[in-house]
């Protein structure tokens, strides 16, 4: 990993650091299984091992971009291949180091440019956003006459905007505090599901944990790491850098898988630069909020007022990316009342990926349908998950009530 260099700089004099961390991958086959589009497409070329032979041949000029881009845009960066490959292969910090440096190289088409365009302007702000998803309700009567992607946006816009109270700068522990984070509240989840920063907060402080939101946060420009846009998500993050006091907090906590792995990311974003080393320290504050609270000991649940039967949905940005499977599973078992059951392949992405859901539309919907598929042969009450994206998606294709983690602790918790 340390032979990578930082993203959307990545030069041809400089491309034998790369193929050094490609050479890693020897072609053993282990990420086939644990590969979505491999599984649907049955295409090597759409597999990990297809992939960083792809990404070899364009960075060593035997072959043309405009080859490989079709099939680097399939993969949905999930990193199920992450978990299952053998010989430690860094493929997230490949393909997220490929895509930075092949998109400005690139000639996408003008719709494709166009949907970019939206998501990038509009996601990250909560302001514009949420007049975004209001104005796309009045447009969805007319979904299937627009292009495919603009339909798949429309057809993500939910049937009410909900409005929240906004969040304050500080939230108190109840009786003895026990610590002290900083809170990143999110730029999607707080417009589709505001109760779940909620939730995350009353939970926090029912722990004897006390909170800071910085007022001057913004989004942390995941979206635009696994996208390719580096220069943005660099923008966002450097805010964020100033944004954040790292003395005197033990962590900083989030409730989104894909903030939290970009968050973690920060050092290869920032690799080379005079930022690198502040960027390194906040990565390494960051926390998931089960991750955090597993650690700190969660106090004793209340039991459910009604049984549930709780599936467990594994975020890929939280299991593959960022190692995080115990902690939660852990949380939600300790409530009385409660069981929780396993999906079946619940190691396979649901489809969802960030903006991949616009952006590969038929591929999301064929792996929504799948885990529908496999949710509905363990016939849960709920599913919960620790991903607004997930959330989403599940919904979608389930029709069952889909809750975040620290929804499910806060019936517990909270008076």
């Amino acid at each position: 990993m340390q032979h990578l260099i930082p993203i959307d700089q990545i030069g041809m004099p400089q491309a034998e650091e790369m193929a050094h961390a490609i050479s890693t991958c020897v072609h053993c086959g282990f990420c086939l299984p644990a590969c979505p589009t491999y599984q649907l497409l049955g295409e090597e070329m759409d597999s990990p091992r297809g992939r960083i032979i792809l990404m070899r041949d364009v960075l060593e000029g035997a072959m043309p971009l405009d080859t490989a881009t079709p099939y680097i845009d399939r993969c949905l960066g999930c990193l199920g291949c992450v978990t299952a490959c053998p010989s430690g292969v860094p493929y997230g910090e490949l393909i997220t180091s490929f895509r930075a440096y092949s998109e400005d190289k690139r000639e996408r088409p003008l719709l494709d440019k166009l949907a970019r365009t939206l998501v990038r302007e509009t996601l990250p702000h909560p302001t514009r956003f949420r007049a975004a998803a209001t104005l796309g309700k009045l447009a969805r009567p007319v979904a299937g006459l627009l292009p495919k992607q603009m339909g798949a946006m429309l057809a993500l816009v939910p049937d009410n905007v909900p409005m929240a109270a906004p969040m304050p700068e500080f939230y108190p522990a109840k009786g003895e505090r026990r610590a002290r984070v900083a809170f990143l509240s999110g730029c999607v989840q707080q417009v589709l599901a505001p109760q779940i920063n909620w939730a995350t907060l009353k939970v926090l402080a029912t722990n004897g944990i006390e909170v800071m939101i910085p007022k001057a946060q913004g989004c942390c420009g995941s979206l635009g790491m696994h996208t390719g846009d580096a220069n943005s998500a660099r923008a966002l993050a450097l805010h964020n850098l100033s944004a954040f006091d790292l003395t005197d907090i033990d962590a900083i906590v989030t409730n989104a898988a894909g903030c939290g792995s970009g968050m973690k990311e920060y050092g290869l974003l920032f690799k080379g630069t005079p930022h690198e080393a502040k960027a390194r320290a906040f990565a390494a504050k960051v926390r998931d909020v089960s991750e955090f609270l597993d650690a700190l000991g969660l106090i004793e649940p209340k039991p459910l007022p009604q049984p549930m039967k709780l599936a467990y949905h594994d975020a890929c940005h939280l299991a593959h990316a960022q190692g995080v499977v115990g902690a939660p599973r852990r949380l939600l078992q300790r409530i009385p009342n409660l069981t929780l059951v396993e999906i079946p392949e619940g190691e396979l992405c649901c489809g969802s990926a960030g903006t991949y859901n616009i952006e590969q539309p038929s591929i999301a919907n064929e792996l929504g349908a799948r885990k529908a598929r496999n949710i509905a042969k363990i016939a849960p009450d709920a599913v919960a998950t620790g991903n607004i994206g997930c959330m989403v998606q599940i919904g979608k294709h389930t029709g069952l009530p889909v809750f975040h983690t620290m929804e499910i602790l806060e019936r517990t918790l909270v008076d």
